[in-house]
């Protein structure tokens, strides 16, 4: 037989698509559905952030911005994440999105054979990444109630570890990691000589207890964060990533030749972003998780999520998957994200309680029957 003249590179078998983007297909086909699967936030970005932008096209600030970005947004940056993290980083680098930093800090970090160690359950981003860059994702569950057991890490740590992926508040399943359990962390990374790669998309969105970074405690962290989600920007494109001054650099030398530098004009409304109080949202959704966690309390067995706009049930005994739930909830007019999406397991389900008050309470109610049967 002829050779298939379009053979894809050997990278990408098994990849698929995210489960998230699957539903929200679906969902583009219901009339009017529940929607409580896509992780954006359900208000609009704050009026001064638009304005900044506007200005900046207006002013013919179209072009391309040095790869780094902005010099008065990584200044901005570096005095949030100083007054957060107790400490300055060594460096900044504007990215494409939270995503696009977490692929830059991939490449530079992962040699084809390394290890990465990666929660379960997870961003469904993080073990793609790690296959891409030729690494193996080296699974740490996090069952039952999702959080850190450092005992547990540390015993899936060999010589071909390169680092570790933290998520907290973590996606999917709003659990906040407390400072005790990071800095046992930051003790065993140290001792083995693991860099830290800690998503902290969520940081503001923290409900319960102060924010407390492994950044804080563990000089090779590269932290990675952004707008998207704390602004209600998630078509902006913008995110940064902190850390040592040598991995940054080298980070910035690939984004030369890939993404070039994050949307010019974003980063001018990013700038304006830093000054918006976000303190009005943060309650707003401590509310929203109040309301989820009291709703469904007495049909599903649900961690309480400490942070973000995720929830992260069980599925009902009588569904024999999370794929068979979430079909059902389909019919229903719901749309939820199977936890399958997320893990190796498939016995929870993702809700985005980043929605209008009206619709949640139609969600519990939809999902309380469901679980009722």
């Amino acid at each position: 037989m002829p050779n298939d003249p379009l053979r894809l590179a050997d990278r990408l078998d098994g990849i698929s698509s995210s489960g998230i983007r699957r539903i929200f297909e679906l969902g583009a086909k219901l009339e009017d559905p529940i929607d409580l699967s896509i992780g954006q936030a359900d208000f609009d970005v704050p009026d001064p952030v638009k304005a900044a932008a506007i200005d900046a096209i207006q002013r013919g600030d179209n072009r391309y911005t040095v790869t780094q970005g902005l010099p008065e947004l990584n200044a901005g940056i570096r005095k949030r994440l100083e007054r957060t993290h107790g400490r300055a980083p060594e460096a900044t680098l504007i990215t494409s999105g939270v995503s696009g930093g977490l692929f830059l800090g991939m490449l530079c970090l992962v040699n084809p054979g390394d290890e990465v160690l990666v929660p379960d359950p997870y961003f469904t981003m993080y073990d793609v990444l790690v296959r891409l860059c030729g690494g193996t994702p080296v699974f740490y569950d996090t069952y039952p109630d999702f959080a850190l057991d450092v005992d547990r890490i540390e015993s899936l740590i060999t010589p071909r570890t390169r680092a570790i992926l933290v998520n907290s508040p973590a996606n999917p399943t709003g659990v906040v990691y407390p400072e005790s359990s990071l800095r046992a962390l930051a003790d065993v990374m140290e001792r083995r000589g693991i860099v830290v790669i800690s998503d902290e998309i969520y940081d503001l969105f923290v409900f319960d207890a102060p924010y407390f970074s492994i950044a804080s405690v563990y000089d090779n962290t590269l932290v990675v964060s952004g707008f998207t989600k704390t602004y209600g920007m998630p078509g902006w494109r913008v995110g940064y990533a902190a850390g040592p001054q040598a991995l940054v650099d080298k980070m910035k030398t690939v984004q030369q030749f890939s993404y070039v530098c994050a949307p010019s004009m974003s980063q001018h409304g990013c700038v304006a972003a830093l000054d918006v109080d976000v303190e009005p949202y943060r309650l707003e959704y401590r509310d929203k998780r109040d309301l989820i966690v009291d709703g469904l309390r007495d049909h599903y067995d649900l961690v309480a999520p400490g942070g973000s706009f995720y929830a992260f049930p069980r599925v009902p005994e009588r569904f024999e998957s999370d794929v068979a739930f979430v079909e059902t909830c389909l019919e229903h007019n719901v749309l939820v994200v199977p936890g399958s999406a997320f893990s190796a397991r498939d016995t929870h389900f993702r809700i985005s309680f980043a929605a209008p008050d009206d619709r949640l309470r139609e969600g519990i109610d939809v999902l309380n029957r469901i679980a009722a049967g």
